[in-house]
């Protein structure tokens, strides 16, 4: 991460703002039935609310100074009226809003769902290139952006839009020639706005990508914290964290500010149209061609028609924060899935556990080939370790077997058939695996155990943390099978998390068995313990490990040296250590 430009992965191609927004039209109109009571709500309110002006102007009216008398009953009857308009016109508001803030969060779960179905059908590869904090950040604080916008920034884009059109037919019908102010202003209001609302989508764009870059590298930083206090590079770190936190709060600050400067001038401008009015009324009124009812009523209407316009340009400017970060999440939508099955891909079944690699080569660039033209073969019920130095390709090779990646040229066989002409799902329950790094959720003990085979009898649970033995340990603690891990088992150690993995992969029912450096966590006592016990219980079963640790697959049928991309060796511990090459010098730098 050190050295990385924040900003540098914002390149790739981004949807437009047309597009997006008809992505998100489509979720809205999933609810269509809460949209179309909304705009009903929507629709009354506003015109209820439009009426208050032309009844204030009525009162108004009812005065007569010129007679010296005052039409108390009409006043009374009006001002009675206006009350009850405002009155329902809130009550409809309210109703609205609540409509709103329903449908904006049935919304925000359907994207948020969508979005966590997309993860899990991702390959493997795009959770290799993409920081675990940039994808959280699409999630929440992205589809928060899209929230706010539904529940808040639509309502008043469509009562605003009611309201302008309302009054401008009201001030029509009062006195075009007042209106005439507008034909200035208005045009005035609408250029800066469109002006404002094109420099500042780049920017919220710009903000949304450093707050992901932002949490990215925070999210990385608080899950390797035992590693930068072992190593002491806390002040790195925060150097590092002081240039992506400048980097988001400068793109804040800079789409912040520029939206902030739109609210204001349009209001000013606004301002300058309601006194030119006010001058350009008072000079009718005088030469007795507007009443004072319909000046005031008038000047009502402009307040109406000229405070959405404020209202729009300011939601304009957050709608821009809102698509580029509904940018964002359609543009993980996007990604490109694992590639289907064939049609025809068959369910593998039956499985015996004959395994061929042939003339396989791989490269996770196009540029850079890892595997170069390997080839081996792994009989039912064999041990096949598979060893070499750091890089060698040993954990592609699983990769390939696993088809979290295809092979770039070559087959791979699963008892004679391709394994692209199986289904993956079928591909992957034949086989368990256990992985250095490992993985626990919260839950019980037993769930974690039992994970992948939720039906699984007590027993076996038990017998199976007997094997490992784990299960003196488990029966110790207070609640025994049925204790809580949290937070990935940050309360057990890391042998015991492993231990608990393993024991996950000894009540598998699958024909092959993947150990990736499967013991690496647990002391040398207890991994000949968990060796000896692993090979009772995976007789009969084709297994594939990985170990830096030598002497934990001494008694392998079958041992594969990896260099550089290729086989250099292959054969029993015996054979090897005669041969005196590769594998021999390993061992002999290991126990020298």
């Amino acid at each position: 991460m050190i050295g990385r430009d924040p900003l540098s992965y914002v390149s790739r191609p981004k949807a437009k703002k047309s597009r997006t927004l008809l992505r998100l039209g489509k979720y809205v109109w999933r609810y269509k039935w809460f949209v179309i009571l909304a705009a009903f709500l929507s629709v009354v309110s506003n015109l209820l609310a439009l009426l208050a002006p032309k009844l204030s102007g009525l009162a108004i009216d009812a005065i007569s100074p010129g007679q010296g008398k005052v039409e108390f009953d009409k006043v009374l009857y009006y001002v009675v009226l206006i009350i009850i308009c405002y009155a329902i016109s809130a009550i409809f508001t309210y109703l609205l809003t609540v409509i709103m803030v329903n449908l904006s969060q049935k919304i925000t779960l359907s994207m948020r769902r969508d979005v966590f179905s997309k993860l899990t059908s991702l390959p493997v590869g795009f959770f290799d290139r993409h920081q675990a904090g940039d994808i959280i950040s699409r999630i929440s604080y992205d589809i928060d952006m899209v929230n706010t916008s539904l529940s808040q920034d639509f309502v008043t884009l469509f009562t605003s839009s009611i309201t302008i059109v309302g009054a401008f037919i009201s001030m029509v019908m009062i006195s075009p020639l007042l209106l005439s102010v507008f034909l200035v202003t208005i045009p005035l209001s609408i250029l800066f706005t469109l002006r404002k609302t094109k420099k500042l989508h780049p920017l919220y764009r710009k903000r949304s990508y450093a707050l992901g870059a932002l949490n990215g590298y925070t999210e990385e930083t608080i899950t390797g914290q035992k590693t930068v206090k072992a190593y002491g590079t806390e002040d790195e770190f925060i150097e590092m964290f002081d240039k992506y936190n400048s980097d988001a709060t400068a793109s804040c600050y800079n789409s912040d500010y520029q939206g902030s400067v739109v609210g204001p001038s349009v209001n000013f401008i606004n301002n300058i149209s309601i006194s030119l009015i006010s001058t350009l009324g008072a000079i009718l009124y005088l030469g007795n061609r507007l009443k004072l009812g319909d000046i005031s009523a008038f000047i009502l209407f402009s307040r109406k028609f000229a405070g959405p316009i404020s209202e729009i340009s300011t939601v304009f400017n957050e709608l821009q924060s809102s698509i580029a970060a509904a940018e964002r999440v359609f543009g993980l939508l996007d990604e490109p899935e694992e590639v289907r099955d064939s049609d025809n891909a068959e369910i593998l079944d039956g499985v015996c556990g004959n395994v061929e690699f042939k003339n396989v080569s791989f490269g996770y660039t196009e540029d850079t080939l890892i595997l170069k033209n390997i080839s081996f073969t792994a009989g039912e019920g064999e041990q096949i370790a598979i060893v070499g130095p750091t890089g060698a390709g040993k954990t592609t090779i699983i990769n390939l077997l696993m088809r979290f990646y295809d092979v770039n040229d070559g087959q791979i066989f699963i008892d004679g058939k391709e394994i692209r002409s199986v289904t993956r799902d079928s591909l992957r329950k034949a086989f368990t695996m256990v992985l250095q790094d490992t993985w626990l959720f919260d839950g019980s003990i037993a769930d974690n155990i039992s994970y992948g085979n939720e039906n699984v009898s007590l027993d076996k649970i038990k017998h199976a943390a007997h094997v490992v033995g784990i299960d003196k340990y488990i029966e110790s603690l207070p609640n025994g099978y049925d204790t809580r891990i949290t937070d990935n088992g940050i309360n057990i150690s890391k042998g015991q998390k492993q231990l608990l993995t393993i024991a996950r992969a000894m009540i598998n029912d699958s024909r092959m068995l993947i150990l990736d450096e499967a013991t690496s966590n647990v002391d040398t006592r207890t991994e000949e313990y968990v060796q000896t016990a692993m090979r009772k219980l995976m007789e009969n079963k084709t297994c594939f490990v990985i170990a830096h640790r030598l002497s934990t697959i001494k008694n392998a049928d079958k041992i594969i040296v990896i260099n550089d991309g290729k086989i250099v060796e292959c054969g029993t511990h015996e054979e090897l250590i005669c041969a005196g090459g590769t594998y021999a010098s390993m061992h002999a730098s290991q126990f020298m």
